[in-house]
């Protein structure tokens, strides 16, 4: 009777605590959102921002998030997925191994100013690639790739033995093994993994600051010219993101209107960080399965 008594008191205690944080969460983005949405229109999404004028808009701010996030995630993957295959599949269990794994869990405890600085001191300086998109682009890959990295090594680590030993048994090589078996299992929990990176990605503020700059140029978008500074597709052009922008409208305070469009330019960033979780990749695609407690049988169902 009194472990009863203890368990429904260890229940309600959990339960409190999680309607706590729940409660807590759901009220900040509800706040973001009721300040912001009404301030939301179309001109406000496609229009150009203004520095010392009221009624501008974010639509260079948002592109130049999108497009970062895209080259960001360009450099990433490849280096997470290979660094991630060889930790998992090939490295051997030893000292070099193991400091590896530790300056991955160093590199992931960063803060976000200090890669900043890293990247202003790298890329912007020592590389002369000035503020730009490339600059910002490969700071936010040294801040993602340690996290993405851990993710898809523990995602192949997942992948139950028994696949590795039919496909081997097939006469696969390790290789073919690796590619065609151990990856479409982990699928999913390394495009999780991209999911929760482009989150990060898009809503950066203070790695950008100090490499990918602070302002917005007008874009030609009849311009294709990659080097162009204004070419929509350069990556050699400063680019100012959406996160950025709310940092600045609120820092600089020079827009007279400067607390409606932070408040909308959040709701908008909130908003997109939703949708990048929720419908992005769709679920369908994946095939999971697993292997049966008896036999080398396999059971695959739609994820």
């Amino acid at each position: 009777m009194h472990a009863k008594k203890l368990d429904k008191l260890a229940t309600a205690v959990l339960y409190t605590i999680a309607g706590i944080i729940v409660t807590i969460l759901a009220s900040l983005i509800l706040y973001i959102l009721v300040r912001g949405l009404p301030h939301v229109s179309w001109s406000f999404l496609t229009g150009k921002s203004s520095s010392y004028q009221a009624g501008g808009g974010i639509g260079i701010q948002l592109y130049n998030s999108f497009f970062l996030l895209v080259i960001t995630l360009f450099i990433s993957v490849p280096l997470s997925m290979g660094a991630g295959i060889f930790l998992a599949e090939y490295a051997k269990k030893g000292r070099i191994t193991n400091f590896v794994r530790t300056c991955i869990e160093i590199l992931s405890s960063l803060p976000s100013v200090v890669v900043g600085l890293f990247g202003y001191l790298i890329f912007v300086v020592q590389f002369e690639y000035g503020f730009s998109i490339i600059s910002g682009a490969l700071a936010l890959t040294v801040f993602n790739l340690p996290q993405m990295t851990r993710n898809v090594e523990d995602s192949l680590k997942h992948v139950h033995h028994t696949q590795r030993e039919a496909g081997l048994a097939l006469g696969l090589s390790r290789w073919e093994t690796v590619l065609h078996v151990v990856i479409p299992e982990a699928l999913p929990g390394i495009v999780t993994g991209i999911v929760l990176a482009s989150g990060r990605i898009f809503g950066e503020a203070a790695a950008l600051i100090y490499t990918a700059g602070q302002s917005a140029p007008a874009l030609d978008w009849s311009n294709w010219n990659v080097l162009s500074v204004s070419s929509p597709i350069s990556i050699f052009r400063q680019a100012e993101t959406l996160a950025v922008h709310i940092w600045k409208v609120n820092s600089e305070g020079t827009i007279p209107d400067g607390t409606l469009v932070s408040a909308g330019s959040a709701a908008v960033l909130l908003i997109f960080i939703f949708l990048q979780g929720t419908l992005w990749p769709p679920r369908c695609l994946f095939v999971h399965c697993r292997p049966l407690e008896h036999g080398d049988l396999f059971s695959c169902s739609l994820l």
